[in-house]
């Protein structure tokens, strides 16, 4: 009995996600998923906090305006409500999540930079006309 073939794009696509590249960036999205939850941490539980006692005891994430023109104790009340709002302090809140994820991406493409050994080019050859001059040189050295 004869296997049924297996249609061509099967390998295609296998060979297309075990690139390099392919696996590079799907850990790099694993890690960043994993990564940014660790700075929403950092910045809801330790800077917003502290940012709170600097401030007076301001909680950033219970900066909004209602546009209904009701007052509400809390974003979380007036979210019950259906209220809309914007949620300035949430707002600041990515702001600062941004600039963390930013700066640690930085100093880590720094630090890559500077661990990858780069490659000195060699010296190119002579070109084709140079070498064919030098030829005529040794030549007209050697008549004279």
């Amino acid at each position: 009995m004869l296997a049924p073939k297996r249609p061509t794009w099967i390998s295609e696509f296998r060979d297309f996600i075990m690139r390099g590249n392919v696996v590079d960036l799907a850990v790099g999205v694993i890690i960043g998923a994993a990564f940014t939850g660790v700075v929403g941490s950092l910045v809801k539980d330790v800077f917003n906090p502290l940012l709170g006692l600097l401030t007076g005891g301001v909680d950033f994430s219970n900066v909004f305006y209602s546009l209904n023109g009701q007052h509400y104790a809390n974003l979380t009340d007036a979210q019950k409500a259906g209220a809309a709002t914007l949620n300035i302090g949430l707002f600041i809140n990515a702001i600062i999540q941004f600039l963390i994820v930013s700066f640690a991406i930085f100093w880590m493409v720094k630090g890559l930079s500077k661990l990858m050994v780069k490659k000195e080019a060699a010296p190119a050859g002579p070109s084709q006309s140079e070498a064919l001059l030098g030829e005529i040189r040794d030549l007209l050295k050697a008549k004279a």
